[in-house]
């Protein structure tokens, strides 16, 4: 028998059985890694750098990058050199540390782009009130909850996911620790349904904040279609069209990973789903808020 005492380590997915196919992912997972470290680092230096950037929307968008950066940074480089030295074992702390950290900056993230859409709200629909609504002491406050909030989450988390007697093994249909692998190894059903229900119960909290997003954008759209300039309309929806993107990929993939039936349950529709809502927002977030922004555009290139 397997259990939190015991166990030392967990053993991760292999992506591929044949060395060339391994060293493919490593190419490949090396890659989205780099490029969302220059990405999500140009937007950062750009901001803190120039001083037209230093609103809201930007600062907002600075915490985000922070948190993409600390995101990926936590999953992907162990699977690329998982992938390059052909081994999967990870310790059974790393695994808890892997957990703790992912949990905190996703939870963050996803608690700040609800901020953010609170921003484009405000600064669309009642622009006379944007500098006291958001002044820089309430942007601090707003962006220090959302950090908060995932601090909290992860550590409700990871204490109640790690206090589960495991006692099928250590194999985990993932390339990093999350929480869906580890339940399926749990011997407990009273311990498996109190986690279930803590994530059912945080699942809820997160409707509740996406429904709020989407009422946000129901009253920005509607404010952007009354608008008589065209080009007031195409700049509010270059910057509000990007965020809801990422809001949907993010929560649609995420939910769906963690609350799909078992029937549909495989190790590759799991590891597609991870890559969805792990990998992808965090590098493609500078893609798509620096393509459709002139403003920080022009700013990457006095930058560059």
């Amino acid at each position: 028998m397997f259990n939190g005492s015991s166990m030392n380590e967990f053993l991760l997915i292999v992506f591929a059985d044949m060395r060339e196919l391994q060293l493919l992912h490593f190419g490949l997972f090396l890659g989205i890694y780099l490029a969302a470290l220059l990405g999500n680092g140009l937007i950062i230096t750009a901001i803190a750098c120039d001083h037209r950037l230093h609103t809201p929307m930007y600062f907002f968008l600075l915490n985000l990058s922070l948190l993409d950066l600390g995101s990926i940074s936590t999953t992907v480089p162990k699977a690329t050199a998982d992938s390059f030295w052909g081994t999967r074992a990870i310790s059974y702390q790393g695994c808890a540390l892997q957990l703790f950290f992912f949990f905190f900056l996703m939870s963050a993230e996803y608690s700040l782009l609800t901020i953010m859409a609170y921003d484009r709200y405000v600064a669309i629909c009642k622009p006379l009130h944007y500098g006291t609504l958001l002044g820089s002491r309430a942007c601090v406050h707003m962006a220090a909850a959302a950090w908060g909030t995932g601090f909290l989450y992860a550590v409700l988390h990871t204490a109640n996911t790690f206090s589960i007697p495991l006692c099928k093994g250590n194999a985990l249909d993932n390339f990093f620790c999350d929480v869906p692998q580890i339940l399926k190894l749990s011997c407990s059903d009273s311990d498996y349904l109190r986690e279930a229900g803590l994530l059912v119960v945080c699942a809820c909290l997160y409707f509740v904040c996406f429904l709020f997003i989407l009422t946000s954008y129901v009253q920005i759209f509607r404010a952007v279609l009354r608008m008589p300039s065209e080009q007031g309309r195409h700049k509010a929806f270059s910057t509000c069209l990007p965020h809801l993107a990422v809001v949907s990929l993010f929560i649609s993939t995420g939910m769906f990973a963690y609350f799909k039936p078992d029937s549909i349950t495989s190790p590759s529709v799991d590891l597609v789903l991870a890559v969805l809502y792990s990998v992808v927002p965090p590098s493609m977030n500078p893609l798509i808020y620096s393509m459709r922004n002139q403003e920080l555009k022009d700013a990457l290139m006095k930058l560059i």
